[in-house]
Order: structure tokens, then sequence, then C-alpha cells
């Protein structure tokens, strides 16, 4: 993990606050630590303050502190990241301490937060702390609770976290751009007794989505509905790592959406419990079971489950267009046109060409396309059986007998115990047996013979 040191020492330049700091505070920046890898990377125990049990940032990082004077300090900079969205794509975008999204930031109930916020940006921005509940003037709204950070500027955000839960951190300046760009993060706030809502495994990713065009870098700002790459934490299948978790492990899964649409987040394998949003934990009596949480725009979902079925289990949105990569919108159904005569023709003329969605597009999982630089496939990712056919916001959760309590490595495919695997069948296909119209019913017309009528609606409601 990379430092950058001495950001804006007292020396050279004045500290702007979102309210009066001490100065103490004042006399020296905290250090801004970067991370520049796409991988998941290891859970930070907490050195000083309240303990507590970390979380795992997916692709992503926790944003180290320091203790001052009872506060806990952090150094956050809004600056253009690169952030490979997969082996093979690699976006420009803007974010946080050299990433999109930018690093969790971990603390404990009680806790009081001082918050540098360097502007590395070329325009303007605020951060806004999304869920807490804190005062007015740190509210981080450009505008209505304070002036916006200007280019190369610091501003100070203090506030005491009054109750435990699931955030986010994004900027109310210019947000159409912001956000589109990847400006975002995750807050995670303890609960200060260690033992209540304990986990042994607790992930963290916020979903977010990307409209690039193939052989570009950077994303369209103005998009509002057709994106092309849904991703978790700025990350696209196969690029999104792998959940491995221990058998018998209670496991916790943090998601907040900053999208334009709502995703039905599905788990294979397990049934969960929805207790969290972030507006705070759901009481017990409150919570129901689920294989899918839908989670609307700007909201937070915490589940939870039991991992008692070993397996590598698919985890992914189950809006189909949202496991893909780089999807088109203006694309024909093909299925069941035979163009096979005007393709040979075409082949003559284009001799790269091939004829594609006829029997739909699952051979597009094995195909090899030459693609503009920098584009990733619609479906890609190879499993232990072919290729799976996926991409966008795609994962599997690797329950695993023996893994060690912090190991977090993955474990490999999984090793089906023999005859737990579905197979072809080759004996005889059985004769299919189709009830016809009783004798005694002298109307009954022969199914080929039905007429059917419809009748068109008059109007659509503009649905």
């Amino acid at each position: 993990m990379n430092t950058r040191r001495s950001f804006l020492r007292a020396s050279g330049s004045a500290l702007l606050g979102a309210a009066l700091v001490s100065k103490a505070a004042q006399g020296a920046v905290p250090e801004a630590p970067t991370q520049l890898q796409p991988d998941t990377q290891p859970p930070l125990a907490p050195s000083s303050g309240r303990p507590y049990h970390p979380v795992v940032t997916l692709n992503g990082w926790t944003l180290p502190w320091r203790m001052n004077a009872g506060w806990k300090e952090f150094h956050l900079v809004a600056e253009p990241v690169r952030r490979q969205l997969a082996p093979g794509m690699t976006a420009h975008l803007w974010g946080y301490n050299g990433q999109s999204p930018g690093p969790t930031l971990e603390c404990v109930e009680g806790d009081k937060l001082r918050i540098f916020v360097t502007n590395k940006l070329p325009e303007h921005t605020t951060i806004h702390w999304h869920g807490v509940l804190l005062p007015n003037g740190m509210d981080g709204v450009g505008g209505l609770t304070q002036r916006q950070i200007p280019v190369g500027k610091t501003y100070v955000y203090e506030f005491e976290m009054k109750h435990s839960g699931t955030f986010m951190y994004h900027p109310h300046a210019d947000e159409m751009v912001q956000m589109a760009m990847g400006m975002m993060g995750f807050i995670v706030v303890h609960p200060k007794n260690p033992a209540f809502m304990r986990v042994d495994r607790d992930f963290v990713f916020l979903i977010n989505a990307y409209d690039i065009e193939p052989g570009a870098y950077t994303p369209k700002t103005a998009t509002m509905t057709e994106f092309n790459l849904w991703s978790w934490n700025s990350r696209v299948f196969p690029g999104i790592d792998h959940l491995a978790v221990r058998k018998g492990d209670r496991v916790r899964i943090r998601m907040g959406n900053l999208t334009m649409t709502n995703h039905p987040i599905h788990i294979h394998g397990h049934n969960f419990k929805v207790t969290g949003t972030d507006g705070g934990w759901v009481p017990p009596g409150a919570q129901w079971p689920e294989t899918s949480a839908d989670i609307p725009v700007g909201a937070m979902r915490a589940v939870e489950f039991i991992a008692d079925n070993p397996g590598d289990w698919a985890f992914h949105c189950h809006k189909s267009h949202h496991t893909m990569n780089a999807m088109g919108h203006n694309v024909p159904n093909l299925i069941g046109v035979d163009h096979r005569g005007i393709a040979e023709k075409i082949i003559k003329l284009v001799p790269d060409y091939m004829v594609m969605g006829e029997r739909g597009m699952a051979d597009m999982g094995e195909m090899e396309m030459p693609l503009p630089e920098n584009t990733l496939p619609m479906m890609t990712g190879a499993g232990p059986f072919g290729p799976m056919e996926m991409g966008g916001m795609f994962t599997v959760v690797k329950v695993r007998e023996g893994l060690a309590r912090g190991n977090y490595k993955d474990p490999g495919w999984y090793k089906h115990p023999q005859g737990s695997v579905a197979y072809e069948w080759t004996g005889a296909a059985p004769a299919a047996q189709r009830e016809g119209p009783k004798s005694e019913d002298k109307t009954a017309k022969s199914p080929v013979g039905l007429e059917f009528r419809a009748r068109k609606p008059a109007g659509h409601g503009r649905h």
C-alpha cells in the first residue's frame, strides 16, 4: 500500500473546514493512503480505539486512520483514477485515494470522526454521509449546508457516530457527473457492544453501473437508463472476486445501490434474512427469509445466512441483462431465422463475418471474436464444466469445510462428491403422454383445429 505524504501542511496552506476545527487538527493533515490494486484486500484489524470485527470490502479495502486526542482521523482525496473493471478493460474514473469506489471507512458507534477531504478533481466537490445522523452543517450538500470544496483545497468534517449500521458516502455536488464517474464509498459503523449482531464473515460492496462505449475508457455521464456495464465495486464478472466462507460460518453481506435502477440480488444454495438497512438494524421479529433481496436506488441492505451447504454457489443480480458485459440494446432477435444463404454471400465480401443469434446467444460464451481495444465480451469466464456465459453482476460464494477463520483466499473449484452432479440420461426417452378430449365431450376440437381470437387493447397507459 502506497502513501502520499505531506498533503497541505499548515506551513503553506490554510485548511478550509466544513465547520470550525481545533488548531491542533489544523496543525498537520493525516496521511492519505492509496490503494491501486483491484483485488480484495485483507480486513484491517483495529490498531486503536474500540475493538470490532472488521469487514472485507469486495475488490476493495479499508482506509487506515490515526487517533488524535480522542478523534479518529481519516484523509480522503477526491481525484481521477484508473480502475480495472476486469482483466482486459480499464476505465478512466473519478474516485478516492486511488480507487473507485473509494476505501471503506470503519468505526464504532460513539466514535468521534474527523475526516479531511482534499479535492484533486478538475471541479469543485463535496461529500454527503448517506444515512449518518449528524449536524446539519456536516451533511455535505453543496450550496445548502456548505460551500463546495474548491479545486486544490481541503475541508474537514467532524461528527460523532451516534448509531451503528451500514452507510455510504458520495458527492452532493454535480452529482450526475461525479457519481456517474464512480465517486462513492462505504461506511461501516460497528456496534459498541462487539457481541451485538456478531457474524463470522462480513462482506461489503457497492452496486454501480457505467456506460462505456466499446473501445472507449471514459463513461458517458448523461446516460439515464441504458448502461452497458453493471458492476459491483466497479468490477464486472469475471473480475469480481469470489466470497470464500467456511462451512458453518454466519455470513453477512452488506450492499448499497448507487445505480439508476433497483437490483434483486439472489443467492443459490442458501436462504438469508434481511437484517439491516441504511436506517438501522431490522429487529429479529421483523426479519424475513429470502433468497433474493431487492435493493432500491440509494438504499442499503444487509443480509445474513448460515453457510451450511458446501459448494460453489452463484450470487448475482437477477435482472438478466445485468449479468452481461458491454450489453447492446438494439440487437435484433434472429432466433429461427435461417440466414445462412445471405451469410455465405456476405462472407465473400467480409471474410471475418460470422452468423450469430439464430439459435440464441449461448455461442457467445465460447466465441473469441475480435473486439475493439479495452472492451470486454458480453459473456465470459470459465468454470470447471466450461463457459459460464455470464458477465456484469455475478460472482460465486464458495462454502468450504476446514477454512481457517481469517482465510479469505480462493479455495479453487468445489470437488463434488461421487454421484452428486447432474448427468446425461442415456436410456430410452420416455414417451410424452398427452390426454386427449374425453369421449363424452362431443364438441371438443383437436388442439390443431382450435381457433383463437384476441382483442387488441385500446391503450397502454404509457407502460
